[in-house]
């Protein structure tokens, strides 16, 4: 077979989940069966790969997928349980108190509490922390959703204090014969602390612009206008939320390196940007809200909403009401930045490992302690306690509730994850892996403009692997070669892996092992496609931005790079603005 003919077919898997999932608006759990038969097939027939090396990767696809469903299950369980206590009543209301507009709170719970929580912990905690909050606030079920998958994008490079670039770029990287000949003398930890400068810069120069996007996206499609022009009526408070984190997120990598950028940044921009909104400033002068529940479109709706959300327990003070998710960021801070705490959570005797599955050479693991489940069900427990929940008997419902809920998202993500883990270790003695084959053929057609398009490649490793992480060891060698290929050097290079990172980042708001697990936090099922289809915009922006300002900073100095970065950003902006126009056209229409 030819180079194209393999091209073509390693596209297959990824072309039925975009076809049935966004195009046709199928189920997840149908379309990852049917792209996981796919992906078997084409691995065994044409590809050549050993059975047993499928048969491993989809039991270690399964192990995963448990984990993510441990995680979803903590998720729920918390909040259910801070419902059931009546904190939620608490919190909701001291939000009103900072601003009841919907746009401010998705700005500092889904932006900046989000980006804490994945500088802390990553691997889709926020969206399992923070969709759930933002819903027991009163945002419909998809928004809070679409929210929390759009700010999975510039946090995620450095979330769970570093992982994507310590171990992702690190182990694509370190130790190859090719980086060590093209940086000569230059020690590997110095380069790749040179990659997190440049990855925390590009992101800044891409992510600010991020909660006004995010903005636009909530007001266009759940707003009652359904109007892009009434998110961009926050644009002071976003812009000004937007800098608050990346700045510092920027100046804690040029200082500290991968570790803390996201958890840091995200801290520093609470405590500028909730003070700033209490004394009113950048506020918007209109207040957006949702329009009433009772006409909300039933595809909106997640079956955490079907009771009310804010719970049934006695008011509290506001302190009280916080304490679980205080105590929630200092536990995943703990557990991943105390070297001593660390070790004892991640060490061999409490972790669960499958060796060499089938004789494969592909191993699974589970170290339930380290998990973020863990974590979530340590806190729903210790709020029973602190919550006086002892005089009630709903703490029982609250388990069944929660077990509920995530078994509904089980079958999707049972099928994703090994669908995944096949395609990446679709490797035989004739062929490299799929992905790296699609890779290939990208950067044969674009040759000298290879750094446009290598965000691209990073978001399809993410949206393919679900994880910034494993994208990153898939690609970073691949695109340092590539970099290497077209005469870049070892500054080149580190962009071209720069760019890799980011793009793996913004790949996140789109995979679909994250918009399963998102949405079963908050009990919506069978909507992905349409969370994928609007997620879609947001990620294009972030990946074409990335790629014409590395292609600015390789061409070094000012250049024309620069200008086009800036035009298609603008471009962004007023296409949506323009949509408006012709929104409003069409309502007119109508109505006459």
């Amino acid at each position: 077979m030819t180079d194209t003919l393999f091209f073509l077919l390693a596209c297959l898997p990824i072309a039925l989940v975009f076809l049935l999932l966004v195009v046709l608006r199928w189920s997840a759990k149908l379309t990852m069966a049917i792209a996981y038969a796919a992906t078997v097939l084409v691995a065994l027939l044409a590809w050549g790969t050993d059975p047993a090396r499928i048969a491993g990767a989809s039991v270690n696809g399964v192990v995963t997928a448990v984990n993510v469903l441990y995680i979803v299950f903590g998720a729920i369980l918390l909040l259910f349980t801070l419902q059931e206590s009546g904190a939620i009543r608490t919190i909701r209301q001291g939000f009103i108190a900072i601003s009841p507009d919907r746009r401010v709170q998705a700005i500092i719970i889904a932006w900046l509490f989000g980006s804490l929580i994945e500088g802390a912990s990553g691997f889709g905690t926020p969206a399992a922390i923070a969709a759930p909050l933002l819903v027991a606030i009163g945002f419909p079920a998809m928004a809070a959703v679409l929210a929390t998958l759009i700010i999975q994008s510039t946090p995620v490079s450095f979330g769970a204090v570093g992982t994507p670039i310590l171990v992702g770029v690190n182990t694509g990287l370190s130790n190859q014969p090719i980086v060590g000949s093209v940086l000569g003398g230059m020690p590997f930890s110095d380069y790749l602390f040179q990659v997190a400068v440049n990855v925390a810069l590009v992101h800044a120069l891409v992510g600010f612009l991020i909660p006004l996007i995010m903005v636009c996206m909530i007001t266009r499609f759940f707003g009652e206008r359904r109007s892009f022009t009434e998110g961009f009526g926050a644009w002071k408070f976003a812009l000004f939320g937007g800098i608050a984190f990346t700045l510092p997120y920027y100046a804690v990598a040029a200082l500290f390196g991968p570790e803390f950028p996201s958890l840091l940044g995200s801290l520093i921009g609470l405590m500028i940007v909730i003070p700033a909104a209490r004394a009113g400033l950048f506020l918007p002068k209109q207040v957006f809200d949702f329009p009433h529940k009772s006409t909300w479109e039933d595809a909106w709706l997640g079956a955490v909403q079907k009771d009310d959300p804010t719970g049934h327990g006695e008011p509290m003070p506001m302190l009280r009401a916080w304490t679980p998710y205080v105590i929630v960021a200092l536990l995943l801070v703990a557990s991943r930045a105390i070297p001593m705490v660390k070790s004892f959570l991640t060490s061999p005797d409490v972790t669960i490992k499958f060796t060499n599955l089938f004789g494969s050479g592909i191993s699974a693991s589970s170290q339930p302690l380290y998990l973020p489940g863990t974590i979530l069900i340590l806190v729903s427990l210790i709020t029973y306690v602190i919550h006086g929940m002892g005089r009630t008997r709903s703490y029982g419902k609250v388990w069944a509730m929660s077990g509920k809920t995530m078994v509904a998202a089980a079958p999707a993500l049972l099928l994703a994850v090994p669908m995944v883990q096949v395609f990446i270790n679709s490797a035989s003695a004739l062929h490299p892996s799929m992905p790296l084959v699609l890779a290939g053929g990208v950067s044969d057609v674009v040759g000298g403009m290879w750094p446009v398009f290598a965000p691209t490649i990073g978001a399809l490793g993410a949206f393919i692997a679900g994880s910034n992480t494993i994208s990153n060891m898939m690609f970073s060698l691949f695109q340092f070669s590539a970099a290497e290929q077209i005469g870049l050097g070892a500054a080149g290079a580190a962009i071209v892996v720069t760019l890799q990172a980011v793009g793996g980042a913004a790949g996140n708001m789109i995979c679909v092992h994250n918009v399963v697990a998102a949405s079963a936090t908050v009990g919506l099922v069978n909507r992905e496609g349409d969370l994928i289809a609007k997620a879609l915009l947001p990620m294009t922006y972030y990946v074409v931005a990335a790629g014409l300002y590395g292609m600015a900073l390789v061409a070094g100095g000012f250049n024309g790079w620069w200008i086009a970065a800036v035009v298609w950003t603008a471009s962004v902006l007023a296409a949506m603005a323009l949509s408006d126009r012709r929104q409003t056209r069409r309502l007119a229409t109508a109505a006459a």
